[in-house]
């Protein structure tokens, strides 16, 4: 009797580690022998690990050896077949070096190099900057799986049918090519997708649609892992000819996926993350509920901080307490990624700072259970203004009026002598590395100091607005297995850096008196980023806000102006955070926006 099991080969690669991603893809062929399962799917690109960005054009023998592994990994293929992405040298004399290749290996033997048609060059991706567009021919495309023909599509093929997308990005559907030409029995996707925003529902809807329209089940394997901005989920699954799902893996984890097309009792589904079934035919528009993706959004980053520390050698992370929203979530989120054992908090109070903030730091490092330390920094400030007046004094005297009357120096002097200790803990303890804590909402503001708080080897929140952080604060409070880490004092207080004092209310100024409400603020970004709205077409619009809260005509269109101001100015910022997971549907992460810091738009 035909074993007619297919094994999805869910795993985490890492970019440029040939060797490593070799002995994952032996290991997961090995345990399919000895089930006797027939076929086995990796992902796209995965003995080179995915993307490989600039570094192939760099170190073209990377390129080399992914090709002599996949030569040694095919000897390995005894009785089996096995289709696995790597990178594949172009060899004609016009395009680019390489291509985007999947090998399909048949008992020892490579019998097959489809080479992929459709490259990205959007969002996080750049493939034509390396990557070769081959031509799509159809009958390099199948194999045969027992007494069947299988279809094979290379990621990005299967996102353009011109029934689902109201503008196809590409003038060929490769998907239709195929069932029309060869007329395959079933399909398999061979992907490398990150998880957005809202990602889920397309995908789901996507594949769905086009396993009914064409009546022929689709097989989707996808990798798992992080690689610095971007965030892989796994949850590979299958669909039926009428559309049905009838196979999902494990989302964010590694996962020896087996599926049956044939006889769906033997098949699993695993659960997506807690709230996203609500999200499948969900409308576009800006929402406070966040709860449907905020296990996602957890899983996201918890993936990223795992990976890019393990990936990149370090252990061990460092992080300013404020006792403030923004490094309370980064504490959690540290936490859980990498254990309470290599987590430090510093608590740095400056003249400024509340004896509330300090005790709030305090009461969170306890309820984690991670280190903690309180380093005082009036000293430093003090020391650095003192020694840094005389210099203005004398610059004053060459320069004349240019100096500001209300200057930011000594703001900025606390927040750059907090990570000012904070990388001389990393400098003195080995794999440790300190962390940025800023938010999405204030980036996009230029809220926060160069050198400062934005200053650090990774930052865990950084496609996170402000509202979605508090939703996901209190979500983390109510789903980890230590309840309430975060004390009620943080989620309730508003906002603030305690870097200044407000003239008129003779307090710690707060942020959202130096910016604008962040529900109103969220929703411009939220609008720019998904509607591409102006500051005139928004004017029009209702926010959520305006809903709850009386808003004049002349106060919005300030509040847009100075929204306008501050992101023109805040270029230059974005273009030197560190990397951060993206986790939005939209993001201004450098791994996906590029815009020139030289601009002068009209918002």
């Amino acid at each position: 009797m035909q074993n007619n099991t297919i094994l999805l080969a869910q795993l985490n690669p890492i970019v440029a580690d040939i060797e490593y991603n070799y002995n994952k893809a032996l290991e997961c062929i090995k345990q399919a022998q000895k089930k006797d399962i027939k076929l086995v799917a990796f992902p796209e690109m995965f003995l080179l690990g995915y993307p490989p960005m600039d570094i192939i054009e760099r170190y073209p023998l990377i390129v080399e050896e992914n090709i002599k592994y996949l030569e040694k990994l095919s000897l390995e293929c005894k009785d089996i077949s096995v289709l696995i992405g790597f990178c594949e040298f172009n060899k004609e004399k016009c395009g680019r070096k390489y291509f985007n290749s999947v090998a399909y290996i048949n008992n020892t033997k490579i019998e097959k190099i489809m080479r992929k048609s459709l490259l990205p060059t959007y969002s996080e991706f750049s493939e034509s900057r390396y990557f070769q567009a081959a031509d799509f021919i159809s009958k390099d495309r199948i194999i045969n799986f027992n007494s069947l023909h299988a279809g094979i599509i290379i990621c990005e093929e299967g996102w353009n049918d011109f029934d689902f997308f109201k503008k196809p990005l590409y003038k060929i559907d490769p998907v239709e090519t195929l069932i029309k030409e060869q007329k395959p029995d079933f399909l398999i996707n061979l992907s490398a997708s990150p998880t957005r925003t809202k990602k889920e529902q397309l995908l789901n809807n996507m594949l769905s649609h086009c396993a009914k329209k064409y009546s022929l089940p689709i097989l989707y394997v996808n990798q798992s892992g992080s690689t610095d901005c971007i965030t892989f989920s796994g949850t590979s699954r299958a669909y039926d000819k009428n559309g049905n799902l009838i196979a999902r893996a494990k989302s964010f984890e590694e996962d020896f996926f087996e599926v049956n097309i044939f006889n769906n009792t033997q098949n699993r589904i695993e659960p997506l993350p807690k709230g996203l079934e609500k999200t499948l035919n969900s409308q576009k528009e800006f929402s406070l509920d966040y709860e449907p993706d905020l296990e996602r959004t957890y899983l996201t980053i918890i993936s990223a901080i795992k990976d890019y520390f393990k990936k990149n050698g370090f252990k061990r992370a460092v992080l300013g307490l404020s006792g403030g929203l923004d490094s309370s979530a980064c504490a959690v989120l540290l936490t859980d990624a990498l254990g309470k054992e290599n987590v430090t908090g510093v608590s740095m109070p400056s003249k400024i700072t509340s004896s509330q903030s300090k005790n709030d730091a305090k009461e969170l490092a306890h309820n984690l259970g991670i280190n903690f330390f309180e380093i005082p920094i009036k000293d430093m400030a003090d020391a650095s203004s003192n020694t840094f007046n005389k210099v203005f004094d004398e610059i004053q005297n060459t320069w004349g009026e240019f100096r500001y009357k209300a200057p930011l120096t000594f703001d900025n002097i606390q927040a750059r002598s907090r990570a000012m200790i904070l990388w001389g803990i990393s400098n003195e303890f080995s794999s440790t590395l300190p962390i940025a804590t800023s938010d999405k909402s204030e980036l996009y503001m230029g809220y926060a100091t160069i050198n400062g708080d934005m200053s650090g080897g990774f930052a865990p929140i950084c496609d996170v607005t402000k509202t979605k952080l508090f939703a996901l604060a209190r979500w983390m409070n109510e789903n980890r297995k230590t309840k309430n880490a975060i004390p009620e004092a943080i989620l309730t207080k508003p906002p603030g850096a305690e870097l200044a004092i407000n003239p008129k209310t003779g307090k710690p100024l707060l942020a959202e008196e130096a910016l604008m409400p962040y529900e109103f603020l969220d929703e411009v970004i939220w609008r720019l980023e998904n509607l591409q709205q102006r500051a005139d077409e928004m004017l029009k619009e209702v926010f959520l806000y305006e809903k709850k809260h009386l808003v004049t005509p002349e106060q919005k269109k300030l509040w847009l102006q100075k929204f306008a101001q501050r992101v023109q100015f805040a270029q230059f910022k974005w273009s030197i955070m560190p990397p951060g997971p993206i986790v939005d549907s939209r993001s201004i992460n450098r791994a996906e926006y590029i815009q020139p810091i030289t601009s002068k738009l009209k918002f």
